[in-house]
């Protein structure tokens, strides 16, 4: 198979976060996150495991770190943990929390590869989930506090900033579906953690130009909805969707405005008092990039509402239910593949939101079985596959118009897969969880020749 033809100057690179290959949740000063919480109550993690070693990243980082030079990528992505930082989430500061991500990121530009940071992913800490968490203003303005810290220490070399990581998992996984941490299942307190985010995003991005910080922008993970019939009744359901999805986030940040059909798609939850004047000025700053996270498209139907009685629905509770493709592959999360919906969505969003900041892809891969073989190792053909398939609707987007910058595979190692424990792989590294040992996979192998022929023809054209 022909191999994506992508522009030379494209950057690439992998990613990872904090709670899922760090480890090490009690060690060095770090105090407890809602996830710690989460992994200790009966029920929420697959076979009760957690991420207190998952990879051993905190020690073991040298090691992370030569992989990546080996694996040749320009950019790693990895998140810093609040709770390492500021363990209460507020006030006093934990310097050997920094002093970790000191030591990270001067052993990432010494290996010669630029250090992009997520200021949060999922990891709250747990004293702020006490006072109310998400749902709360003043978390927002906590984030501003932390956020400040951060950059006051690593700003001289770090250039790229990402602010959040999937404020949908965020608010509607954690706070209405409750298969993330806090896992509870809300309406309009969920709808408010979803603002709150976003606040705190605007506040974050205050922050950091007030420190000088070079490039800052959010990551998202919009979903490409397709309805299951083109029924007036299941095309209503994926707008409602595409609210929820999508529109909750992309107007404020780059329409100033909140989505028109917020009572059609959730009636009285979104009654808007968790807003105040002058939200989305702060919540619309302008960015040098946006983060757009993919891994599969959506199918969807009208259905009924889940919770007859409006007062006790939750916020992802919008008269719409998923339908399985039919005809295609799956990965072992059950997912879709459909590299096509890759290239739509991005074109989709290009049209929708004219004036959109460059895109880096800051998260695309696959869990697969990985089963090593005799030798140890793993022949992961279907994730090589996948690779290429999304790099090559990734060609066709950027021929399309849309402005891509760079692109990042999900994920280095495999680690902890949140809900699911360690059962789902998605790493280009194989982790024993036993010995935590690493193996790099076939997909290892691929990505550094295809990053090989890359750099040969950015050397060549530039």
């Amino acid at each position: 198979m022909q191999e994506p033809l992508l522009p030379p100057g494209l950057l690439f690179g992998t990613a990872t976060a904090a709670y899922q290959v760090e480890g090490a949740a009690t060690e060095g000063g770090r105090g407890p996150s809602i996830w710690d919480t989460y992994c200790r109550t009966p029920g929420r993690v697959a076979r009760g495991e957690s991420g207190d070693v998952a990879c051993d990243h905190y020690h073991r980082y040298a090691e992370d770190v030569a992989l990546l030079a080996d694996l040749g990528v320009d950019l790693y992505r990895f998140s810093v943990s609040w709770p390492r930082v500021q363990p209460e989430g507020r006030g006093k500061v934990n310097p050997e929390g920094l002093a970790f991500y000191d030591r990270l990121v001067d052993a990432l530009l010494g290996a010669g590869i630029e250090p992009v940071l997520t200021l949060y992913h999922w990891d709250l800490p747990q004293a702020l989930e006490d006072e109310g968490g998400w749902r709360v203003r003043e978390t927002a303005h906590r984030f501003g506090d932390y956020t400040r810290i951060v950059a006051d220490r690593l700003g001289d070399r770090v250039n790229r900033w990402i602010t959040l990581n999937e404020p949908f998992c965020s608010a509607f996984v954690g706070h209405a579906v409750g298969r993330h941490a806090p896992g509870t299942r809300e309406g309009t307190p969920a709808l408010a953690a979803a603002h709150h985010l976003l606040l705190a995003h605007g506040t974050a991005v205050e922050e950091l130009r007030a420190c000088g910080a070079g490039e800052v922008g959010i990551t998202l993970n919009p979903d490409h909805l397709l309805p299951a019939t083109n029924s007036e009744a299941d095309r209503a359901a994926v707008e409602r969707a595409r609210t929820l999805h999508n529109r909750t986030w992309f107007d404020p940040l780059f329409t100033g405005a909140y989505p028109d059909n917020e009572k059609e798609t959730w009636g009285g939850l979104a009654d808007g008092s968790y807003r105040r004047e002058g939200d989305l000025e702060t919540i619309g700053r302008p960015l040098d990039f946006l983060g757009v996270n993919f891994y599969r498209p959506i199918m969807l139907r009208d259905a009924p509402h889940t919770e007859p009685d409006p007062a006790l629905r939750t916020a992802v509770d919008i008269g719409a239910e998923q339908v399985s493709f039919d005809g295609v592959r799956h990965t072992t999360m059950g997912w879709p593949v459909v590299p096509r919906s890759f290239e739509d969505l991005l074109v989709d969003l290009d049209r929708r939101y004219p004036g959109l900041p460059p895109i880096l892809i800051t998260e695309n891969g696959s869990a697969e079985p990985d089963e090593p073989d005799p030798a140890g190792r793993v022949h992961d053909r279907d994730r090589v596959d996948y690779l290429r398939d999304h790099l090559s609707a990734l060609a066709g987007a950027i021929e399309a118009g849309v402005d891509v910058r760079g692109y990042f595979v999900w994920s280095l190692l495999d680690n902890f897969e949140w809900a699911y424990g360690y059962e789902r792989r998605f790493g280009l590294v194989r982790v024993d969880y036993r010995t935590l040992e690493r193996h790099p996979k076939d997909s290892y192998h691929w990505y550094r020749d295809h990053l090989k022929v890359h750099r040969s023809r950015r050397a060549q054209e530039g």
